[in-house]
């Protein structure tokens, strides 16, 4: 049970807690009360219309879910609600379908208030019980969530009058109906409202007597068959009839005649089932449930004769041993409600009253300073002495033993039977239950245990049996459970005892006087405190403040609670950072509270298994020893060294940090005083931080243990305090251990260096020096997701280092320091290591400025030679990113000036050189595996450059070229219009800061007047650069700017050619807007044109660029940016245009690049002059390309330009241009194809591509007759020629099949037509058999086998397609172990080319161009006029299954539409198409058109018929139609 989830509800995000807004009822009464009304009147109209009908549903969903949280907000509305639902219901003209619908409506209702409330405006009458039983008699008790019933139930009608009608309306119900579950549902509940009436069940069964010769049921009879069927079936219908069983067999004249019968039919079910089963779980469900019910709300003398038959029969169950949750919880009920069965219903005269339970009242008392509480009058033990009956102590002992279930639902039941039981026991006997719930807390016992402990001593605490007596041992258990944290191998459990002891002190604030709380006041609210700020888990820290502020308001006795209720609320503890460093130092500046939680973070989560809560631990233990340092230097640190040697890990790395930031809180607190951190130290203390590192040494605790030992070589004593030679570790002596270990001490080695500890030098320097160096230089043995994390605090703590130790004066180095750490960092610069380069850049970055002085241009020298990249190191990502980020640190920290050397400061004579690496690394587009890791260095180059730029203009703004200005502009501005959302933000927020940078500004900035302009400084604040519909529309004004032209449209071009759709669409759309208003300025558009070639022509064959630039033209061309040029013959952009797409497709193989050229030549059709032809040529040569889908594409896209430029083609020549186009199969064989190819260039009078001739003559491909052939392959067991284990069939027929029976072996499948002249250019389809087995089937050419068909891939398997030219067939039998029957088997197609596979099997889910369209209407088998009904997916097959409702049949070959039964003209049938389509039903009419494959109608194309009628007016407009077709 979580006390969040008792005074406040819920739980947000760890991260986004601390600042979510308290949002309590928001509503404040039920606004849709008319909508409702108008929903619940519709139901009528719409329940035959499937699409409307679920609309209605779903509105009335989304309005009933709003009152989730608030749902008595209805409760005015219920009635009118219930009774136009009822109408419906009782309506004897109300077909089936409406009835159910209202059911489901009611349902609806009842889901979001509750059963109770709502059930008792059911009517009720002695009418209704007939009808509802008839109704339920013949319901399926197969058919399923409702969350509460009983508020809801109170509202039904149960008069006399409602019983008979109830009875009818369940005996009309379908028995085989799986979708009504929720009329059967409301019907028993209805049911179980009509069992209230007050009137003999017997008065309806006069006619029983008057025709005793007819065999007619008693209603009694028939209600219990109806409750006793729907005890056993999966749906919530279970629930409703164990509702109307308690109702039903509690009544007087019932219980008399059936209770005994049921009881003893509840325990045979119970004795025959088993909780193995599904079907023994759902049957002893049902079961239990009716008993809960019964003996709940059962007369005590009426069910006390048998509750010791029940429990034993339930001893018997052994329901404990059980796996299913809610059997064990049904069983404690059970039990429970059978204990208090045995117990007299008597209140407990001895338990603990609290007197005044009034929160204002009880404030009122504190602030005046007194209290009018009684004292406890403990009654005498001769009131409380009567005989418990035996079966009692078997209940407590099955309750005690649910307090450790597992699960917490059977905890909380059993937890709440121990309080009920308690409080019917004399005081001397619930003393001992007490004690045997305080037993639970031994720490042998499981978090279980202590959990459910937790919920039992609240239940008891809140009902007062739990006297004041015990609380000092209660009191003592629940401090030990509010730290309770068990670890579990890499974690640990107790969150949810924590959780549970929160509750226990919340429900205590409530049940006792404050007087018997005061003397544990502090170490409550002690603990309370510490759970609410150091807690790990956000519920928990949640609950500790909601029972602190209970406390508060209830005892009034709390230290500062007002104070601290008002700091660490409910959603202040939600952010673990901000209760850890800030809540903490507010709370422990109050005294009662610094040194318990000082203690509780060295006891217990300095050694957190959670490496986040030991780091957190260490920062707040520097903020709470300011606030005690005496305590903490004298206690606390001493502590913390002696566990810092400790043998576990995690102890280790927290003290160490511990260590570190305790003593660098208290040299902060010593400077504040001019005084040094020893005045607070002990020499010992100081000693045992010196030796931390070497006793780790020493004790091998760097790493895991294994062989080899750590060696630590000194050279004398003059290098001891500078950097000491070491043997190398190998990788197998890092590890966890050796992580954390590295990272603890790196920051101790930071901190005791801030603080001034006086080991300068002392031979523990070079120790430190040594460990930094072997930490970075070893980084590539560190995991990955810690390698930031140790580089940084190595980095942290060499600079703290420098500073402190090597300084011999202020502000200049030791030399001997000087000459050896920088020499050998520059060095490592070279390392093979990706991660020791990242770490000695950055080691360099962090030197301080008299270690860099005299040095600075090897520095910057080395740093840059990081930053190139060359061919063994060009996947040195990483390295270059640090380098460029250390470059700018080194810059800021030697500062400028002007005239100064270069070996010291950013001068004239340097500043260049720093640029022009900078300015280098823009361009790094280097990807690999992990994607464009080239961005990272564009980033780090970009952030340096601003940094610099910054820095030279605040200091020596004369050493900013204009040029290199310039150059940084438009670099950034490039990047700004790039297609990464992240790094186009970063690029812009740089941009804008360069430019609105005054203090002073930075100079020669290109075009600034414009650009404060277009980004004016108001605007940018607010906008979201990492959203492309933001960031474009105001990065594409850039192109009106001639300087940044060119890098802008390069960005654009990477952008408009990209794959995310939010990027192409909003960077096209904002290219296309800006295109458009310059279409009026030729100047301006010329400009533009000259600078998109010269993009082009820079970036030939760089595959980055070009592919998204082709895309690009591709769009400018097809919205006619550049109609402009047209009328010029021979316009330079088209020929240069030209020029560069055949350089760039020169001997290509990409796929993509040749495809988006294609897109882009036929854009350059409509230019004019001898270009035309050119292009003409350009696109026939790619006609004849070696690539089938190049050539395809082609022909496809060049019968679309010929439709829509007339003047391409002379209109005598046409009809044959288009014939050659569409009807030439342009995957055949390359001979045909050029044949066809060449024909139209004389057609068009394009001089023929010179090509020389390859082998092979071209062929006709004669229409394909279907002659059916079935072969049966010889039986694998039978046939002898199996021994040479691989045979060949030889098929003669254009369609047929093969059988293969007991597979071995395997078959080479020869496809020989005799129909066809040739086998080139045929296309081959296979699907296999449903249910074939046995055999792989494969395509297989050259020995190389692609599989098509696996080893039983279950039912109805999808359609293969291939050309004859890609292989043959290969199928190979699987090794099996047995000998069952099994039969490999497909059909097959043979096909002149691909034009009859249709856009389901050739291009799926592609939509047609409308050329497909028109070529289809006259080629496809089938072409109707429709609208889709319905469709249904099928996922075995990945296909959806698509009914349509016909209006106009144009064609069909085989009887796929059939006419519909209702007449009018319509047919009706189904089509194919793949699952991934995702074809939904739909309004509006439809042209379908498609073919037939394996009897089979496959989908082709399907355009609306509006945009049908269109495309063929046009077509017929111009001529072009291929065939003539009614359009009206």
């Amino acid at each position: 049970m979580a006390l969040s989830d008792l005074p406040v509800a819920g739980a947000a995000e760890e991260e986004a807690e601390g600042e979510a807004p308290a949002r309590g009822a928001a509503l404040e009464a039920f606004g849709e009360s008319a909508e409702i009304r108008a929903l619940l009147g519709r139901l009528r109209a719409v329940h035959g219309e499937r699409e409307a009908r679920e609309v209605v549903e779903e509105r009335f969903r989304v309005i009933m879910d709003k009152y989730q949280e608030q749902p008595h907000l209805l409760d005015p509305h219920l009635e009118w609600m219930m009774n136009l639902l009822l109408d419906v219901v009782r309506d004897k003209t109300s077909p089936a379908a409406l009835v159910h619908l209202a059911f489901k409506f009611l349902y609806i209702i009842t889901k979001v208030r509750g059963y109770k409330v709502f059930l008792r405006l059911f009517p009720h009458e002695v009418a209704d019980v007939l009808p509802v039983l008839d109704m339920c008699a013949v319901q399926s008790p197969t058919d399923h969530e409702v969350r509460g019933y009983k508020v809801f139930l109170r509202l039904f009608p149960h008069e006399v009058a409602d019983v008979l009608p109830v009875l009818d309306m369940c005996a009309v119900q379908s028995p085989t109906d799986h979708e009504t579950w929720e009329t059967r549902y409301m019907l028993l509940l209805w049911l179980s409202m009509t069992c209230l009436i007050p009137f003999d069940f017997s008065r309806f069964d006069g006619n029983l007597l008057a025709h005793p010769k007819e065999a007619r049921v008693s209603t009694m009879d028939r209600i219990l068959h109806i409750a006793q069927a729907y005890l056993a079936v999966s749906d919530k219908a279970r629930d409703a009839a164990a509702v109307l069983l308690s109702r039903f067999i509690t009544r007087p004249d019932v219980k008399q005649r059936k209770m005994a019968d049921f009881l003893d039919w509840s325990l045979c079910t119970l004795a025959r089932s088993s909780f193995q089963t599904m079907e023994g779980v759902i049957a002893m469900d049902g079961t239990l449930q009716a008993l809960a019910q019964i003996f709940k709300h059962g007369k005590r003398e009426d069910c006390l004769p048998y509750a010791s038959t029940v429990l034993q029969s339930l001893d018997g169950c052994r329901l404990p041993e059980s796996n299913q949750t809610l059997l064990r919880k049904l069983g404690v009920k059970l039990v429970q409600r059978l204990g208090l069965t045995f117990l007299r219903p008597k209140v407990a005269t001895w338990r603990y009253q609290r007197g005044c339970r009034s929160l204002a009242a009880n404030l009122q008392l504190c602030t005046q300073g007194r209290s009018e509480q009684k004292p406890l009058e403990v009654p005498s033990e001769s009131d409380e002495d009567y005989d418990v009956p035996d079966g009692v102590e078997s209940v407590i002992e099955q309750l005690l033993v649910g307090l450790k279930d597992k699960d917490t639902v059977v905890r909380w039941s059993a937890a709440k039977g121990i309080g009920r039981m308690a409080g019917r026991l004399p005081r001397a006997l619930a003393d001992d239950v007490v004690g045997s719930v305080l037993d639970c807390f031994s720490f042998q016992e499981t978090d279980k245990a202590w959990h459910g402990g937790c919920l039992a001593l609240a239940e008891l605490g809140r009902r007062g049996l739990l006297l004041p007596s015990r609380l000092e041992e209660v009191v003592a258990v629940i401090l030990k459970a509010l730290t309770y944290d068990e670890k579990r191998g890499a974690c640990s459990v107790g969150a949810n005892v924590r959780d549970a002891a929160c509750y226990v002190c919340w429900a205590f604030a409530r049940a006792y006087e404050p007087q018997e709380l005061r003397p544990f006041v502090t170490a409550i609210a002690r603990a309370l405190v510490i759970s609410a700020v150091f807690d790990r888990d956000v519920n928990c820290r949640r609950a500790a403040s909601a029972a602190f502020q209970e406390n508060v308001g209830r005892q009034g006795t709390f230290p500062h609670g007002i104070d601290i209720v008002t700091t660490a609320d409910y959603f202040a503890v939600g952010n673990r950072a901000n209760c850890f460093l800030v809540i903490s130092v507010f709370i422990a500046g109050f005294p009662e509270y610094t040194q318990p939680m000082i203690d509780h973070l060295v006891a217990m989560k300095i050694c957190h298994w959670d490496g986040d809560i030991r780091e957190l631990s260490a920062k707040a233990l520097h903020n709470l020893a300011q606030l005690a340092p005496e305590y903490s230097a004298t206690q606390v640190l001493p502590a913390l060294l002696s566990m810092a040697l400790s043998s576990d890990l995690h102890t280790r790395h927290g003290a160490i940090l511990s260590c570190a930031e305790i003593t660098y809180a208290l040299f902060k607190l010593a400077a504040q005083r001019d005084r040094p951190v020893t005045d607070y130290l002990e020499e010992k203390v100081v000693q045992g931080l010196r030796q931390i590192h070497q006793q780790l040494c020493e004790r091998q605790l760097y790493r895991p243990p294994g062989p080899g030992l750590l060696v630590l070589v000194r050279m004398g004593p003059r290098d001891a305090e500078l950097v000491l030679p070491l043997v190398p570790l190998a990788a197998e002596l890092w590890g966890l251990g050796g992580e954390l270990m590295r990272q603890a001490v790196c920051v101790l080695v930071e901190k005791l260096s801030l603080s001034r500890m006086p080991f300068r030098g002392d031979s523990v320097v070079g120790d430190w020096q040594w460990l930094i160096d072997d930490t970075l230089r070893s980084l590539h043995l560190v995991s990955s997701h810690a390698r930031q994390q140790i580089k940084d605090a190595a980095v942290a703590a060499l600079a703290a280092l420098c500073c402190e130790y090597y300084v011999q004066e202020p502000g200049e180095a030791r030399p001997a320091a000087q000459e050896e750490l920088i020499p050998r960092y520059l060095a490592e610069l070279r390392s093979p290591e990706e991660m020791a380069r990242c770490g000695f850049s950055s080691a360099l970055g962090a030197l301080p400025g008299f270690l860099l002085r005299g040095r600075l241009q090897q520095v910057l020298t080395g740093l840059t030679a990081v930053t190139r990249s060359s061919p063994k190191d060009v996947s040195f990502a990483e390295a270059r990113r640090d380098g460029l980020k250390a470059i700018a640190r080194v810059c800021q920290t030697v500062g400028v000036k002007a005239e100064g050397p270069p070996d010291d400061a950013v001068c004239a004579e340097n500043v260049a050189q720093v640029y022009a690496a900078l300015l280098d690394c823009m361009g790094d587009y280097t990807t690999d595996s992990r994607g464009d890791v080239g961005s990272w260095v564009r980033e780090a180059a970009m952030t340096s450059l601003m940094d610099l730029t910054l820095l030279l203009a605040q200091t020596q703004p004369m050493l900013i070229d204009a040029y290199v200005c310039e150059r940084l502009m438009c670099c950034v501005a490039q990047q700004a219009s790039e297609k990464i959302d992240r790094f186009r933000a970063h690029a812009c927020r740089v941009l804008v800061t360069l430019l609105h940078f005054d203090s002073p500004p930075v100079p020669h900035v290109p075009h600034r007047e414009e650009l404060e302009r277009l980004l004016p400084r108001s605007d940018v604040a607010s906008v979201n650069w990492s959203a492309a519909s933001q960031a474009f529309p105001r990065v594409t004004q850039l192109l009106g700017l001639p300087t940044y032209r060119y890098h802008v449209l390069l960005g654009l071009a990477v952008s408009v050619g990209g794959l995310t759709e939010s990027t192409v669409r909003h960077s096209t759309q904002s290219l296309l807007e800006h295109l458009k208003g310059i279409q009026k300025d030729p100047q301006a558009l010329w400009s533009f044109s000259e600078t998109l070639l010269q993009v082009f022509e820079d970036n030939l064959l760089n595959d980055r660029v070009s592919v998204s630039l082709l895309k690009m033209l591709d769009q400018v061309l097809a919205n006619g940016c550049f109609d402009i040029f047209t009328a010029e013959e021979n316009h330079p952009f088209c020929v240069k245009l030209l020029a560069l797409c055949k350089e760039e497709i020169k001997k290509s193989k990409d796929v993509q690049k040749l495809l988006s050229s294609i897109a882009v030549l036929c854009g350059l059709v409509p230019f004019c002059g001898d270009v035309r032809k050119k292009v003409l040529l350009q696109l026939f040569l790619l006609l004849g390309h070696p690539f089938p889908v190049i050539r395809k594409a082609t022909a496809r896209q060049v019968y679309e330009v010929v439709l829509t430029y007339t003047d391409v083609v002379a209109g005598d020549v046409l009809d044959e241009v288009m014939a050659v186009l569409s009807d030439t199969a342009w995957d055949a064989a390359l001979p045909v194809v050029r044949e066809q190819r060449n024909r139209l260039c004389d057609l068009l009078g394009v001089p023929r591509p010179q090509l020389v001739p390859k082998g092979g003559s071209g062929f006709s491909l004669q229409p394909a007759i279907m002659a059916k052939a079935s072969v049966r392959t010889p039986c694998g067991l039978t046939h002898e020629a199996h021994r040479k284990e691989v045979e060949q069939v030889y098929l003669r027929c254009a369609a047929g099949s093969v059988e293969w029976l007991y597979p071995t072996g395997a078959l080479i499948v020869n496809l020989r037509p005799n129909t066809f002249s040739a086998t080139r250019g045929l296309t081959v389809c296979i699907k296999p058999f449903s249910g074939s087995s046995g055999a792989n089937v494969y395509l297989e050419r050259t020995g190389e086998l692609r599989l098509l068909v696996p080893d039983g891939s279950g039912p109805g398997g999808r359609v293969q397609c291939f050309s004859l030219e890609q292989g043959g067939l290969f199928v190979e039998a699987t090794p099996q172990q047995d000998i069952s029957r099994r039969t490999t088997g497909f059909q097959y197609e043979l096909m002149s080319g691909r034009r009859g596979l249709g856009p389901a099997l050739s291009a799926p889910c592609r939509p047609c161009s409308d050329a497909e369209v028109l070529l289809a209407v006259c080629t496809s088998d089938f072409v109707v006029r429709g609208s889709i009904q319905d469709v249904t997916h099928v996922p075995e097959r990945q296909e959806s299954v698509i009914h349509l409702r016909v209006s106009r049949l144009y064609r069909q070959k085989s009887r796929v539409f059939r006419p519909a039964p209702e007449g009018h003209g319509h047919w009706q049938g189904r089509v194919l198409t793949l699952l991934e389509c995702g074809v939904r039903p739909g309004h509006g009419d439809f042209l379908f058109t498609g073919h037939m494959h394996f009897g089979e109608a496959q989908l082709g194309c399907a355009p609306r018929f509006s945009d049908f009628q269109r495309t063929y007016r046009d077509a017929e407009e111009r001529g072009l139609n291929p065939c003539e077709i009614g359009t009206e």
